[in-house]
C-alpha cells in the first residue's frame, strides 16, 4: 500500500418522477452552465507547483476541485446546462438521486456523450433530502480521477440544523485520491492500465480533503456539527476518523439512520455517511481527520482547527434524528429474485467470460482489456441483467466470487440490505451503494418504481470499464 502522507509525495519518483420537458426556449434563458474544461488547483501542500486538472466551473467563473457545490431543498429543480470544454466526449450523473431515466447521465445508455464543444441540458426534480454528488460518467475511470466531480446537497424540506438536539451548523467533506508524480502533475501514464484494473484499481498516493492534500476545517468549541463525508475517489476504499471525538451517525447514501455511535465510518467509492460530532476540543486546537491506508496504517489527511474564540454553549442530549423521507414498501414475499455473480479479477478463477457476444477465454479478455464479468459477461451492453415491471419488489442477491472487494452501485433506486453471508444485517440500512467484501454474499431488495433503463455496475471505476457493468429494465 502506497503511503499518503504529504512525505511520500514529495519523496516519490513517480418515487419516479417524470418531470414534464419545459420549452427549450424558455430554459435557454435562465439555466445556469456547469463548465467542464481544464483547469489548475493546489492539490499537493502550498509551495509546491499546481496540478493540472480536469474541473466543474461556471460560464463566468474557472473549474474548482471539488466542482461548485449544488444545493437545493427537497422537492426543488436542479437545471444545468453542462458545457463540453474538453478534449473528449463526457456526461454528468446525479448520484444517489431518484431521476428521471433520461436525466441520469449515462452515457450510452440514457443519452448520447456529449461531444466537445457541444451542450446538453439537465433539469430535473430533487425528490428526497439526503448527501449526494455529481461526476462524470463517461470514460469516468480517466475523468472522474482528473477532478470532474463535486457534491450536491439536498437539503430537507423544514431545516433540521438548528432544532433541539440537531447540529448548529453543517460541513462538506468530500474526500478523493490522486495518483501524482513527483513534480505534483497527474500521473498519466497509468490511465488505462488493465494491471490496475483486474487488482484494486488506480489507487492514488494522495488523499484531499475539499480539493486539499494539507486542508483545514475551521470548527468552534462547543459546537455540535454535521459533517456530510462523501467518498469521490475512482477505487479507494476510506476507513474514517476522527482523533478524539466521538461521531454519531445519522444519514447512509442519503437515508436517515436511526441515531448511533461509531468508531469509525467505512466508506467504499461513492458512498456517503452524514455524521454529528460534538466539538469537545479546546480553542486554538487541532485533531486530525484519520484514513487508513492500508493495514491499519492510519494517516492524517486533514485537520479539525478549532478557532481561538471561547467555547459556544454545548448542546447536551443524544443527536436529534433525521425525519425518515422515503418509503420503499417492499412486497418479499412476493419479489423477482436475482442474482448478480462477480468474477475475475487477478487472483481470480475465471476462466472465460463472454465479450462480443462470443465466449473468449481469460487471455483474450485481458488483452480487449477487460478482466472482470457479471454473469459470465464481461460488460457486454446488448441485453439487460433482467426486466421488471414498475412496481415489482426485486430481491438480488450479489455473489462476490473474485478476491477483490466491489462497490456495487444502483442507478436510479435505493436498496434495503437484507443479509450478509446468510445472516440478517443488523440495521438493513437503506442505500444505492453497497460494499461487497471478497467471497461475500449480499442480499438486496428495492422497489422498481422508476421505469427505464437503469445501471447496475462496481463504482471502483477501473472494475467498471473492465467488465463490471449491467443494466437492467423497469417498465
Amino acid at each position: 500500500m502506497i503511503s499518503l502522507t504529504r512525505r511520500s509525495l514529495l519523496a516519490s519518483a513517480s418515487a419516479a418522477l417524470v418531470i414534464p420537458a419545459l420549452p427549450r426556449v424558455a430554459r435557454a434563458a435562465t439555466m445556469p452552465v456547469l463548465f467542464a474544461g481544464p483547469a489548475t488547483a493546489q492539490i499537493a501542500p502550498d509551495g509546491n507547483d499546481l496540478t493540472d486538472v480536469w474541473a466543474y466551473g461556471s460560464e463566468s467563473s474557472a473549474g474548482t476541485i471539488p466542482g461548485p457545490e449544488i444545493r437545493v431543498r427537497a422537492g426543488e429543480r436542479v437545471q444545468r446546462r453542462l458545457s463540453n470544454g474538453l478534449p473528449q466526449p463526457t456526461a454528468v450523473h446525479w448520484h444517489g438521486i431518484r431521476i428521471d431515466n433520461a436525466m441520469d447521465g449515462a452515457a450510452g445508455l440514457t443519452q448520447d456523450p456529449v461531444q466537445p464543444g457541444d451542450t446538453f441540458d439537465y433539469d430535473f426534480i430533487a425528490p428526497d433530502p439526503g448527501t449526494y454528488w455529481y461526476h462524470s460518467h463517461d470514460r469516468s475511470w480517466e475523468q472522474v480521477a482528473r477532478g470532474l466531480a463535486g457534491p450536491l446537497i439536498v437539503e430537507e424540506a423544514e431545516p433540521w440544523t438548528g432544532q433541539e438536539g440537531a447540529a448548529t451548523r453543517e460541513m462538506t467533506v468530500m474526500l478523493t485520491d490522486w495518483r501524482l508524480e513527483a513534480s505534483g502533475a497527474i500521473e498519466e501514464a497509468s490511465f488505462g492500465d488493465i494491471r490496475d484494473w483486474a487488482h484494486g484499481g488506480r489507487l492514488g498516493n494522495v488523499v484531499t480533503v475539499n480539493g486539499r492534500s494539507d486542508a483545514e476545517l475551521e470548527v468552534n468549541a462547543g459546537e455540535r456539527l454535521r459533517l456530510r463525508l462523501i467518498n469521490a475517489a475512482t477505487a479507494r476504499i476510506m476507513p474514517l476518523r476522527i482523533e478524539g471525538h466521538d461521531a454519531t451517525l445519522i444519514a447512509l447514501d442519503g437515508h436517515p439512520v436511526a441515531p448511533r455511535a461509531t468508531e469509525q465510518i467505512v466508506l467504499a467509492p461513492a458512498q456517503r455517511a452524514d455524521i454529528v460530532i460534538d466539538c469537545t476540543g479546546k480553542p486554538g486546537s487541532t485533531a486530525a481527520l484519520m484514513v487508513d491506508a492500508g493495514r491499519n496504517q492510519w494517516v492524517q489527511v486533514a485537520a479539525l482547527a478549532y478557532s481561538d474564540t471561547a467555547p459556544v454553549p454545548a448542546i447536551e442530549g443524544p443527536v436529534r434524528p433525521l425525519p425518515m423521507t422515503m418509503d420503499h414498501a417492499l412486497d418479499l414475499k412476493n419479489a423477482q429474485r436475482e442474482e448478480i455473480v462477480m468474477e475475475g479479477g487477478a487472483m481470480g478463477s475465471m476462466r472465460g467470460a463472454r465479450l462480443n457476444g462470443v465466449e473468449s477465454d481469460f487471455r483474450q479478455l485481458v488483452a480487449a482489456k477487460r478482466a472482470w464479468a457479471f454473469n459470465g459477461i464481461a460488460g457486454d451492453m446488448e441485453n439487460p441483467a433482467f426486466r421488471a415491471p414498475r412496481g415489482r419488489t426485486v430481491h438480488v442477491t450479489l455473489r462476490n466470487d473474485t478476491s477483490w472487494p466491489h462497490g456495487i452501485h444502483l442507478h436510479g433506486h435505493h436498496f434495503e440490505i437484507l443479509t450478509r453471508n446468510g445472516q440478517p444485517d443488523a440495521y438493513r440500512d437503506r442505500r444505492d451503494t453497497v460494499f461487497v467484501a471478497p467471497e461475500e454474499v449480499v442480499e438486496i431488495a428495492f422497489n422498481a418504481d422508476n421505469p427505464g433503463k437503469w445501471l447496475l455496475h462496481c463504482h471502483m471505476l477501473g472494475h467498471q470499464v473492465a467488465g463490471m457493468r449491467t443494466w437492467f429494465e423497469v417498465g
